[in-house]
Parts: structure tokens; C-alpha cells; sequence
């Protein structure tokens, strides 16, 4: 089965005023995007990922390189009825309503009134904003607009998702809603690409993420593969002994009444620790590896 997204050897580059020199933005980058997966695309600000998503969407053009949706090239019409997108900053007209809003969307595709009503109610429903179908958007919060704008991006139950940072402006609670609709596209066999700089939801919902810096991937690949089982340091938790009189400690993280928590960088310094804690009548609580977190390898990646 062809991938649902396709990106070969995409470039794109800018002039700044009047000057002939070029400034990359995107240099030679390829990945693809399977059927059926929630694909992470990561980087720090002003690394390219809303400059790939815009080629992505035909709204501007590359210097060099080709994109390819559910098998049809990315300019086709007939792809983009298929596709739900939101960008980062959308633009809503502020007097028109939540469910107005929804409606003129579903005049774009065509549907009938009867159509449109359903759908836009479904959608209003599934982003939770149902009971605020009538209120001019102008009364809305960030929060409120980005989850309205990702109902937009659904009305017409896309086949390929692709998202521009959707967790922006939310607070905990709406960023754990947006991770459960991802999560639910995907249950029900969608495809979905987004963007975003919070590492800790990437971890949690993607099969499978791209990191980006200075234009170029630096590392694609399943989040389980990027990071691996290796341990990065182990905690021990223990009490009843002055910490200061034992071997293996390569820091004290915490101290809490007579409880200590400990760093030891290795396995050999973590036996020694913990031999040493019941040697002399220490009481051992716990003992976890640490192991290298998603962060841990954005951070490396960037700074090569």
C-alpha cells in the first residue's frame, strides 16, 4: 500500500529584500507518512515545520522536490476534499457564530443543509463546544477557537489529517481532549500528521515521529525504536541512613523527613549503593532505571 504522504527531496528557499542570496529554509528533506498512523513532526521554532506543512497544502511552492497524497500529486483538488487541515494562527471572521462558522465550511464541500446541521453539530459536540453553538467567536478564548477550528478540519471526515501545532493555547484539560480525538481518528483508521513543540504528548499519542532542525531531519523512526531501553541513570529511594556516608551516589535529588532520593550513573554504582544502604541498616524503598525520554533525544538531535 502506498503511503498516504510522500515527501521526496524537498527544498525551499527565500531572498531577504532586494538581495540574491538564498536562505534555505528546507534542504533535501524526505520522509513519508503511513496509512492509518499518528505521525509527530518536531523541531524548535524556525526549523521548517510550518513552512513543509504550507508546501505540503500547495500554499506556497518548493524550490526543488516532490509531495505526493494518497497517491496523487499535492495540487490534485480531488485530494484536497479528502484531507482536514489546521493551520497554526487560523483566521475566524469574529461575527459570525460557532455553528455559522461550521456551516459556511460545509457550503465549501457542498453539502446539503440537513447534512451540514448534522455534521456540524456532531463536530461542535465531539471538540465541546455544543453548548456554545450560538455565541459570535469573537466571545471566544484562544483555547475555545483552537478546538473550533480543529472541529472545522474534521466536518468533512477526512481521510488524512494534518494539524499545525493543535495543542497550542490549550490548557491541560483541552490538550488531553485533543490527544483523545487524535487518538480516536486513528481507532477509527484515519491517518494523522501534525506539528508540535510539546514533546510529552508526541510521546504519548504517535507511532511515529520526524525531528527537524535547520531545515534537514535529523531522525525519523517509531518512538519506540528512538528510544530504546538504554538507561540513562538509576534512582534509589532509602531512609534511616545519613547519605553522605555511602558510595555510588553520583547526586541526592531529593530529601523528604528521613527519606533520600539518590542518582547513581550506572548499574555497578547502584549495587554498590544499594549493598552499602542494607549493610548498614539503611531500609531500601525503591529502585528505578531511568531511561532516555523523548526530550532527551530532541535535545541531542538539535544540537548536532
Amino acid at each position: 500500500m502506498a503511503p498516504v504522504l510522500e515527501v521526496s527531496h524537498l527544498a525551499r528557499s527565500y531572498r531577504a529584500n532586494l538581495s540574491l542570496k538564498k536562505y534555505w529554509i528546507l534542504r533535501d528533506l524526505s520522509f513519508s507518512v503511513e496509512q492509518g498512523e499518528i505521525f509527530g513532526f518536531i523541531g524548535p521554532n524556525g526549523a521548517g515545520k510550518t513552512t513543509t506543512i504550507k508546501l505540503i497544502m500547495d500554499l506556497v511552492r518548493p524550490d526543488a522536490g516532490s509531495i505526493r497524497i494518497l497517491g496523487e500529486p499535492h495540487q490534485s483538488v480531488a485530494v484536497k476534499r479528502r484531507l482536514g487541515f489546521l493551520p497554526e494562527n487560523p483566521y475566524f471572521y469574529d461575527y459570525l457564530t460557532a455553528a455559522e462558522f461550521l456551516d459556511f465550511y460545509g457550503r465549501l464541500f457542498g453539502f446539503a443543509r440537513e447534512v451540514r446541521r448534522a455534521r456540524s453539530d456532531a463536530m461542535l459536540e465531539r471538540v465541546g463546544l455544543a453548548n456554545r453553538r450560538d455565541r459570535q467567536l469573537r466571545k471566544f478564548s484562544k483555547g475555545m477557537l483552537q478546538r473550533l477550528g480543529l472541529a472545522q478540519a474534521l466536518l468533512n471526515e477526512p481521510e488524512f489529517v494534518i494539524l499545525d501545532e493543535p495543542m497550542s493555547g490549550l490548557d491541560p484539560v483541552g490538550r488531553r481532549e485533543v490527544r483523545d480525538i487524535i487518538l480516536s481518528l486513528k481507532a477509527a483508521g484515519r491517518t494523522v500528521f501534525f506539528s508540535t513543540h510539546i514533546l510529552s504528548d508526541t510521546e504519548l499519542i504517535c507511532d511515529r515521529v520526524g525531528i527537524l532542525s535547520k531545515g534537514e531531519l535529523k531522525a525519523v523512526g517509531r518512538v519506540s525504536d528512538l528510544l530504546g531501553n538504554r538507561v540513562t541513570h538509576w534512582e534509589v529511594a532509602f531512609s534511616g541512613i545519613d547519605p553522605a556516608a555511602l558510595p555510588g551516589i553520583a547526586a541526592v535529588v531529593s530529601r523528604e523527613g528521613n527519606e533520600t532520593l539518590a542518582a547513581s550513573p550506572n548499574e555497578e554504582s547502584m549495587k554498590a549503593l544499594v549493598r552499602a544502604i542494607l549493610e548498614r541498616g539503611g531500609s531500601l524503598h525503591s529502585v528505578i532505571p531511568q531511561r532516555e525520554s523523548l526530550e532527551d533525544i530532541f535535545l541531542r538531535e538539535i544540537s548536532r
